[in-house]
C-alpha cells in the first residue's frame, strides 16, 4: 500500500488516517471519515454509537491500527462493528510494523477467535 511504502512504520494511527485519505481523494475511492455508525438493538437504535475510521463504497469498514501486533481485542472490534452495521466486510491495516499486516474480514464468517477467524495477508 502506497501509505506505508511512503511513510513506513512508526507514526501513530491519525497519520496514516490522513495519508490514506489523501490517496482515496486522489484514485476517487468512495468513502467516509469517522463514520459515526447507529447499534441496533432488538429494532432500536442504541444511544451509544461507533466511529469506523472509515467506510469505503458504503459498504467496507476499513479500521486502522500503528500497533505492534494485533490483539483479540482488535479482532472483536471489527466484528462488533459488521454485526452492528450489517455491513459486509471489515478490513483491519496494521501500520505498526516493518511489513504493512492486514486482514480482511467477510460479516458472514462468525467469530472464534482471532487466529482462526481472519485470513491474513501480507503485502506492501
Amino acid at each position: 500500500m502506497e501509505v506505508h511504502r511512503v511513510l513506513g512504520c512508526g507514526f501513530v494511527e491519525i497519520v496514516y488516517q490522513e495519508a490514506l485519505e489523501e490517496e482515496f481523494k486522489k484514485r476517487n475511492i468512495p468513502y467516509e471519515r469517522e463514520k459515526e455508525l447507529l447499534i441496533n438493538y432488538k429494532g432500536k437504535n442504541l444511544s451509544k454509537t461507533f466511529r469506523a475510521d472509515f467506510i469505503c463504497y458504503n459498504n467496507i469498514i476499513l479500521e486502522l491500527k500503528a500497533v505492534s501486533d494485533f490483539t483479540e481485542d482488535h479482532y472483536a472490534q471489527i466484528y462488533s462493528y459488521l454485526k452492528a452495521s450489517n455491513m459486509t466486510l471489515g478490513i483491519l491495516i496494521n501500520f505498526g510494523k516493518a511489513k504493512l499486516d492486514y486482514y480482511r474480514i467477510p460479516a458472514s464468517r462468525k467469530w472464534k477467535n482471532q487466529y482462526n477467524s481472519a485470513e491474513q495477508s501480507e503485502g506492501n
